[in-house]
């Protein structure tokens, strides 16, 4: 079979984060973050002997007509798109559009919003096959050899039987990721894709599991699809890192777990990654819990093996919102969680999010507050800030709509993409919330700042770093800049 995994360059708004994201956002200036569990899934199905086209328009920098070109000159049997809710009512009109262009081709959708809605799918596009959960690369493969044997399906498929709807069971999180082949870097055109990171290509992504130990905060998309945490052994996972620093000589690599597993595992990661001789090699950065850190020789364990970033979501600034979230952390946690990784000499990049239904206008100044000391006092490297979006099948989703929180229609799902608010809140007009996301952004263009990163330039790469780091900041700017702001209040 002839099976691409594909993704369409939407380019209307600008770039569109689809890719590994669990929060969606266009973007002036785009990251490309590399989906590790499409990736697996194109892996698996060539090794069984399929023909796999990885079609990602988005990292390549194709307009539409170029995305379209392909499909048609090679008539895919089968064509699966990842998708988000954002741009959900998008691949409905591509489904449809794939039908009229090339009848033959099946069409698979997958993510969290399908996983959500698996129905909805059926009811508004003519999808063949709709995957729920998160093992999309044996669902994938698993739909292969249906098509092909006659095996039977996987559990969380959903498939089209004539005018039915025929559902193969529940999804299953329970295979073994140690049994996964290491990801096919050159199919999948890994080199393509990066983040502002210190060194230059190749940079590479990994998942030492699938997705957080303590899959509970009421926002995360991926809760979805992933509600239990699947984890490799640290053995298997440092085996990939070797295969990566023999076959690809790569310098550093972001792990994009949810949280990056702790304890006695991680224990076992470090002292692995010093024996196998990656530290002074490897970069490493990965995402992180702060009560994971609370500890100050956690982080001085990270740094003497190899690590240089983490990403920590700070959420907000307020202790009511936090245990809203059901985040289990408190403020001082993350206060101490900053100090005790940039005391040890690790990048802190910090994320935030600006109206809750529930935060008055003081509230979301607190989080703006907590975040810029950090940054004042050299705790945090970088701030990322966003619009709140509660996206389907979130227990947020379903508390903003018993309470009726929301100031757009809940299944205007084109609006989720965070250029508004979808939320009302008590004393912020939707043009405010933007201004507040802006604000921190702003808060990169203090002297104080400015001045903490020049003095870490040892070198051209470095120079180079902070270079992209301002690229990044500036786009940041225009995504929540005053023609956007000015477009909401009208």
């Amino acid at each position: 079979m002839k099976i691409f995994i594909s993704y369409p360059p939407f380019d209307d708004k600008g770039s569109p984060m689809l890719t590994q994201n669990r929060q969606f956002q266009w973007m002036n200036v785009g990251s490309y973050l590399f989906p590790v569990v499409p990736a697996t899934a194109a892996t698996l199905l060539q090794a069984k002997g399929h023909d796999v086209v990885w079609h990602d328009g988005i990292v390549q920098k194709w307009d539409m007509a170029r995305w379209w070109k392909q499909i048609e000159d090679e008539e895919p049997d089968l064509i699966a798109f990842e998708s988000k809710t954002p741009v959900i009512m998008n691949h409905w009109q591509l489904v449809k559009e794939v039908k009229e262009r090339s009848p033959r081709t099946l069409v698979v959708l997958m993510g969290d919003h399908a996983t959500a809605e698996p129905l909805e799918q059926f009811e508004n596009c003519p999808v063949d096959y709709v995957i729920t959960g998160g093992g999309y690369d044996l669902c994938l493969a698993g739909i292969a050899d249906f098509i092909e044997k006659g095996a039977p399906l996987p559990g969380g498929v959903y498939r089209r039987e004539g005018e039915e709807v025929r559902k193969s069971g529940d999804f299953d999180l329970s295979y073994d990721l140690n049994q996964m082949p290491f990801i096919d870097r050159r199919l999948t055109m890994a080199d393509l894709y990066f983040e502002k990171w210190r060194k230059r290509m190749p940079f590479y992504y990994t998942m030492a599991g699938r997705d957080c130990p303590r899959p509970r905060c009421t926002f995360c998309s991926w809760t979805t699809i992933n509600p239990r945490f699947s984890v490799r052994t640290p053995e298997n996972y440092l085996d990939e890192l070797d295969y990566l620093v023999r076959e690809h000589n790569v310098p550093e690599i972001f792990d994009d777990t949810g949280t990056f597993p702790s304890g006695s595992w991680r224990k076992k990661f470090c002292q692995g990654f010093m024996e196998r001789g990656f530290t002074g090699k490897i970069l490493f950065s990965s995402n992180e819990r702060f009560d994971y850190v609370r500890d100050p020789r956690v982080p001085e364990m990270m740094k003497k093996a190899g690590w240089r970033k983490v990403k920590c979501g700070l959420e907000s600034g307020n202790q009511k919102t936090l245990d809203m979230l059901d985040k289990g952390i408190t403020v001082e946690d993350i206060v101490a969680g900053c100090r005790n990784l940039s005391r040890a000499g690790i990048d802190v990049h910090l994320t935030v999010m600006v109206g809750y239904p529930w935060e008055t206008r003081d509230d979301a100044q607190r989080t703006l507050d907590l975040a810029t000391e950090l940054m004042a006092r050299g705790y945090a490297e970088m701030l990322q800030s966003t619009v709140v979006m509660p996206y389907p099948g979130t227990p947020l989703h379903r508390y903003a709509v018993e309470n009726g929180l929301f100031r757009i229609p809940p299944k205007a799902y084109d609006r989720y993409d965070m250029t508004e608010p979808v939320f009302k809140t008590p004393d912020m007009e939707p043009g405010e919330v933007v201004e507040m996301c802006q604000g921190i952004y702003k808060s990169f263009l203090t002297p104080q700042f400015v001045g903490r990163q020049l003095m870490r330039v040892r070198s051209t790469e470095d120079l180079d770093y902070v270079r992209r780091g301002a690229t990044a900041v500036w786009g940041h700017l225009k995504d929540f800049g005053k023609d956007r702001i000015t477009a909401i209040r009208a």
